[in-house]
């Protein structure tokens, strides 16, 4: 049901308004190119994040995993003495 508009004061109405504003977004340069971005994201016109290529002509970059190094062979065991008698 609507309240008449003379009930309601004004500070009390601004006071319920308070929460009704627009945030500002939380904007940083980007240190490759100095576009404004979104901070934590991706940047659009250079496709860099945290200075590696994260998007590279409109495709997502995969982290290319190394080759592991080969195995050690453990060394022969040397004969004892009792073995070559």
């Amino acid at each position: 049901m609507a309240v008449p508009q003379r009930r309601i004061s004004k500070t009390r109405k601004r006071m319920r308004r308070t929460h009704f504003k627009l945030q500002a977004a939380g904007l940083v340069t980007c240190p490759k190119c100095g576009a404004m971005i979104k901070s934590h994201h991706v940047c659009p016109k250079c496709g860099y994040y945290d200075g590696k290529v994260a998007v590279l002509n409109g495709k997502v970059v995969k982290e290319e995993k190394k080759p592991a190094a080969p195995a050690k062979k453990a060394p022969a065991k040397k004969a004892s003495k009792k073995a070559e008698k």
